[in-house]
């Protein structure tokens, strides 16, 4: 029986309709940016595997990070034990954020690290007897899948079931470039009543909305506002830190800074699980007492995993290569000379470009959104030229991992092309 067989009896995957989808593709390895199926079939990966892969796939120097801390120690709990690895990735990453950040804790994912974020912003001011429960997100917004990430996100298909259960928050329109008055202005109001404990947000392009980009001077702007009124400020980068957007984080490209950073998806370079919560020495500081109500009550089985910690630390060395910051750039300079190229085409409503993102929005008949059906047809369409993208609806997107060559960009970039030319 194949291994696609074998699948579909017991395995359920995340974010597919069995009834309507195609069947799962095994993959049996992969390496550089390429996937390699059963079949014998192979695949471009453009997406960097949900965004998460920056060095190339089976990556030696992370892969030999892995198996010498595997043969060291594997796992320890985290509560009242540390060790090597978890302490110097985070004083690495400390160093990385450039910011105020002091204190790095540990999670296992991006939505845990949001969650982990909103319930240190809600007891902070908890702890000090004067608490605030109102929460701002953007609209579109997306920080995950667990109930608070939900809550703080749009309310959607994603959420649909659930949306009794969701705790209230305030939203106001993303700062794009028609709506950055509105923006700041619906803040203002809303924060006067000095209730509000914390505005969370996806800075500059909030990915899971087809790679919506909006101004980082009304969003810094923003963030001073929020601090004028001690407001917590929460800066989802899960998706575009560690060079996504051209700058280490995408809070990089602001004049005024968060407070707390949540960071996952690439921090392994696409190997293991791992979630961080980066907080400032004064927020550490209002749960540091003797009163044990005041502790932070959350962890994980996993936190810290020294496997995971390893292969970070592994990833932010490459990252910080001069090999790496070249690769960058050149898909940075690439994207935005073939967005030159296919600008004036008739078939696209708005191209969107930041760093190693390229995001290309299809005029089509159906609404906007994640759920357009044209989904299927851009997915199979790629897929039958050896190459793997997932769009957002009616958004193609371009964010590979940083090794891809240019011969392998422009297969992509010549793939879309095509894809343009089959739209009537």
């Amino acid at each position: 029986m194949s291994l696609q067989a074998r699948d579909s009896r017991v395995i359920w995957h995340p974010f597919t309709q069995v009834a309507t989808s195609a069947k799962n593709i095994p993959i049996v390895r992969a390496e550089g940016v390429w996937l390699y199926a059963e079949d014998g079939q192979k695949y471009l990966d453009g997406t960097a595997s949900w965004w998460v892969n920056a060095h190339g796939h089976a990556n030696p120097i992370i892969a030999a990070s892995i198996n010498k801390q595997a043969l060291t120690l594997e796992h320890i709990i985290f509560a009242g034990f540390t060790h090597q690895p978890a302490v110097e990735l985070a004083e690495k990453l400390i160093k990385f954020i450039q910011g105020n950040q002091t204190r790095i804790f540990y999670s296992d994912n991006g939505s845990t690290s949001v969650e982990v974020a909103l319930k240190m912003a809600l007891q902070y001011f908890h702890n000090q007897g004067s608490p605030r429960k109102k929460i701002i997100a953007f609209e579109q917004a997306y920080h995950g899948d667990t109930f608070g990430a939900m809550s703080v996100g749009h309310r959607n298909a994603f959420s649909a079931a659930f949306g009794e259960l969701l705790f209230n928050v305030e939203f106001i329109p993303a700062p794009e470039k028609d709506k950055t008055s509105e923006s700041l202005d619906l803040f203002s109001k809303i924060i006067h009543k000095n209730d509000v404990a914390a505005f969370i947000f996806e800075p500059l392009v909030q990915g899971a909305n087809g790679m919506r980009m909006h101004d980082a001077e009304t969003l810094s702007q923003i963030i001073d506002l929020a601090r004028k009124n001690k407001v917590i400020t929460i800066a989802d980068e899960v998706f575009t830190g560690f060079y996504r957007t051209g700058k280490a984080l995408a809070t990089h490209h602001l004049n005024n800074k968060p407070d707390i950073i949540c960071l996952s998806k690439t921090l392994t370079g696409g190997t293991l699980p791992l979630g961080v919560t980066a907080v400032p020495e004064f927020i550490y500081d209002a749960f540091v007492s003797e009163n044990p109500l005041h502790t932070f009550f959350h962890g994980h089985s996993f936190t810290a995993n020294p496997l995971s910690c390893s292969a970070a630390i592994a990833s932010l060395e490459l990252l910080l290569e001069e090999t790496c910051q070249e690769n960058i750039l050149r898909i940075s300079n690439a994207h935005k000379t073939f967005k030159k190229r296919i600008q004036e085409n008739k078939n696209i409503f708005e191209i969107r470009h930041l760093g190693t993102i390229l995001a290309i929005e299809l005029k089509t008949q159906n609404e906007r959104g994640y759920l357009n059906p044209i989904s299927k047809e851009i997915t199979q369409f790629f897929l039958d030229r050896n190459i793997y993208l997932r769009p957002l609806g009616n958004v193609i997107y371009i964010t590979p991992p940083y090794v891809i060559s240019t011969d392998e960009l422009n297969l992509i970039y010549q793939a879309i092309l095509e894809f343009l030319d089959t739209i009537q």
